[in-house]
């Protein structure tokens, strides 16, 4: 009989209390920001790109909460509890380089792309409607896929500690999302994004270090010292040891890992948005910095939970003590709530339900805003009304939010009754999602991808991965069913075909048949028309020092670098789309361009640097015949919590300096508008 570590009341009280709190708190956050800094989420630029004035900390603060799934924290302690130590790194270096890599095309798109809303839009506009199409089927199924399996995953772990049942979770989860996205836009995802992430960093910190210092567990030492004893042999690691970093399986799931993560950034339009709504001086900054931060919540959490699992298990501290994990409570994440629930107690159960909850609807807000403005922008006003006006426009982003947030609780409960689990989708996923990684990116970055080839390699690459992770299952296994393909050999070499072939078929298809695409057709996507919108920095010319000493004086300074241009002239350029080739105009000065120039530099050095460092330099040297050392346990855990504050401090603490303009810009106008109220 299983046993709740909480009750049903406090699921529904905790799911249904904060959906209250984050509506209220959005709709107040967009009556303060329409009221006194000029953004109103009643226009489409407003509602999908944030008027793409979005200042570096609070960029960052959103990619940061859109990539810290649940799965890096609840599910790296359960995996670190199946592996050891090695898993963490290998799931922490997972997450870094895509991030790295989309800072290089952000802000390649910020030249060549500059008004785009969607990826689609892009490749629309490059090869015409069948490889749109193609590209928005692509899309959907990983947004779909990606955003279902973790409102499952979600909704699993919160019936499998407060015996609520699965489908009402499946259901809530996502419903509080849908209200405050379809009021408030991608800037109040954004703002939400920033709350989210910094309850949860705080609590992920706050479990860490409360467990390591835990009188069961002994601190650095005695968590080593405990872990060490354990006669828990896992196989495929040397020495069946829980402290190497040789683990077999934690190097076949890492890698497995790093090619559906590429998928989730590259394939998701919600990460495209969140480049295309940054100022230009902010988005490789903003990305790079997420790359670095982001490896703290697996390497943390994951290393002291999980292993304060097997240090506790057998011992009558252990909650459910005699009985063990199961590998069914162990693959549904159930490792850190009975951690905390052991050694915490039940507030720090009932807090990890609290986390749980920003984990997940922080993912599934960005994912709503991107599969909405795929719905409005690259179905309704690309092939229904082409004229449509920018309030129609915005109606239909709306419904849109409301419809993928039912489809994807019904969506999770289909995958719930099909059997499906965590585990299952991450071997499952990137087959599916990788084939239009790379013709995505050479469609951004080669000018000779063709339009036959945009089209049949993602396809065929599809079909070649499909094959393989179905040929591989057979092989390994003699059958082919729902446990059989979520073994990691299959997974592992599926994706690798999935994500490398359709590379091969596009260049052979290109170089065949050969045609060269002009960059300037990028420039005719033009900004969604609206007259009363006011002017985004990125229709200005970037003022010089003066300008900018002048605008903080006159407090007209939203963010740092995000200059408002409310009171200023507005900069006219031809519409692109109603001219020749030859007359098309970039919108941006040439002082902008040097400076997308530079950071497109500095972004590709860094890309390389990331790759070198967190997949070659840094794990695989420790993949030998070696057994952490007590001394060495202690640096790397140690390590691994300065990391967490630094992510504290780089997403939490950073924005409110970055934004502290536009802050005090709302405060003045509050107060002074409190004072006119008093005074009349």
């Amino acid at each position: 009989m299983a046993v709740q570590l909480l009750t049903q009341a406090d699921g529904y009280g905790v799911i249904i209390g904060l959906s209250v709190l984050f509506c209220l708190i959005i709709i107040g956050a967009v009556r303060i920001q329409k009221r006194y800094l000029s953004e109103d989420s009643d226009q489409s630029e407003m509602f999908m790109v944030a008027n793409r004035s979005v200042g570096t900390g609070l960029t960052a603060s959103a990619v940061f909460s859109s990539w810290m799934w649940i799965n890096e924290s609840v599910f790296s302690a359960a995996y670190t509890y199946k592996w050891g130590i090695a898993l963490p790194i290998w799931w922490a270096t997972g997450l870094s380089f895509q991030i790295a890599l989309m800072a290089v095309l952000g802000i390649v798109a910020k030249l060549r792309v500059p008004y785009a809303h969607t990826s689609l839009e892009i490749m629309k506009m490059r090869y015409g409607k069948y490889v749109h199409w193609l590209f928005i089927l692509l899309n959907l199924v990983n947004n779909i896929f990606g955003c279902g399996s973790m409102i499952l995953a979600g909704a699993q772990l919160v019936t499998g500690m407060t015996g609520m049942h699965v489908i009402a979770a499946c259901i809530l989860l996502p419903a509080g999302v849908v209200i405050y996205t379809a009021v408030g836009g991608l800037k109040a995802t954004f703002l939400t994004d920033f709350l989210h992430t910094m309850i949860a960093l705080i609590l992920l910190i706050y479990f860490s270090l409360a467990v390591l210092t835990n009188e069961h567990i002994g601190g650095l030492s005695g968590l080593y010292d405990k872990v060490k004893a354990t006669n828990d042999y896992i196989p495929g690691n040397f020495e069946g040891s829980l402290l190497t970093m040789k683990s077999k399986s934690s190097v076949m799931f890492g890698l497995v890992l790093k090619f559906g993560n590429l998928a989730l950034v590259l394939m998701d339009t919600a990460f495209w948005q969140k480049a295309f709504a940054s100022e230009v001086h902010s988005t490789v900054p903003a990305y790079d910095l997420v790359s670095i931060v982001i490896l703290a919540i697996p390497w943390c959490t994951g290393t002291i939970i999980g292993l304060s699992a097997r240090a506790i298990e057998k011992t009558p501290v252990w909650f459910i003590y005699p009985n063990t994990l199961t590998d069914t409570q162990v693959n549904s994440g159930l490792v850190m709530p009975y951690v905390l629930r052991s050694l915490l107690g039940r507030g720090a159960t009932g807090g990890l339900l609290v986390l749980v909850f920003m984990a997940i609807t922080s993912t599934v807000s960005s994912s709503m805003i991107a599969v909405s403005s795929i719905i409005s922008l690259d179905f309704f006003r690309t092939y229904i009304n082409p004229r449509a006006s920018d309030r129609a426009t915005l109606k239909v982003s709306h419904w849109g939010v409301v419809f993928h947030g039912c489809f994807m609780a019904g969506f999770a409960i289909m995958l719930e009754y099909a059997g499906a689990t965590n585990n299952w989708s991450t071997y499952f996923r990137p087959i599916i999602s990788c084939p239009g990684i790379l013709p995505l990116i050479l469609t951004l970055l080669w000018s000779r991808q063709t339009k036959l080839a945009a089209i049949l390699a993602p396809i065929l690459g599809l079909l070649s991965g499909l094959a393989t992770w179905l040929a591989c299952s057979w092989k390994w296994s003699g059958a082919i069913n729902i446990q059989t393909t979520q073994d990691q050999v299959p997974g592992l070499y599926g994706a690798i075909v999935s994500f490398f072939s359709p590379l091969l078929y596009s260049v052979v298809i290109s170089l065949v048949w050969p045609k060269r695409f002009d960059w300037r057709e990028f420039l005719r996507i033009d900004l969604i028309e609206d007259t009363s919108q006011p002017n985004s920095s990125l229709q200005s010319k970037v003022p010089s020092s003066e300008a900018i000493n002048e605008q903080l004086k006159a407090g007209d300074v939203s963010e740092k670098g995000a200059y408002l241009t409310s009171r200023q002239e507005p900069v006219i350029h031809p519409k692109n789309a109603q001219v020749p080739l030859d007359q098309v105009v970039h919108p941006f000065d040439d002082e902008t361009i040097r400076h997308i120039k530079k950071w497109f530099k500095y972004a590709s050095i860094y890309f390389v640097v990331n790759v070198l460092v967190t997949i070659v330099l840094w794990p695989i040297p420790l993949y030998r015949d070696w057994i952490f050392t007590k001394s060495f346990f202690g640096g790397w855990v140690t390590m691994a919590i300065i990391w967490h504050f630094a992510a504290m401090f780089c997403v939490i603490v950073y924005p409110f300096y970055d934004g502290r303009h536009a802050i005090a810009r709302a405060l003045r106008g509050m107060a002074n508008e409190l004072k006119g109220k008093r005074r009349g």
